[in-house]
């Protein structure tokens, strides 16, 4: 029972002790880029992504709520 404890203890400080040193450095360099665009192409495409359904989502739910704020009349 100690050695699979002790043995769990070396796993965790070795996955926590062997992190990237240049992914790290990478988000902390001061290059003018905002962190969330760092990581590269996938990132930049995941945000304009995300602007454009927003942008575009924002206009739609506020005209649906109108639409349902103002039911149709019956005849």
């Amino acid at each position: 029972m100690l050695r699979n404890l002790l043995a769990l203890r070396q796993i965790a400080q070795r996955t926590t002790s062997t992190a990237s040193c240049r992914q790290t450095k990478l988000f902390q360099e001061d290059n003018g880029i905002p962190v969330h665009l760092k990581d590269g192409v996938a990132d930049a495409l995941l945000y304009k992504a995300t602007m454009i359904f927003t942008v575009g989502g924002t206009p739609y739910a506020i005209y649906e709520l109108t639409m349902a704020s103002f039911p149709k009349k019956q005849d």
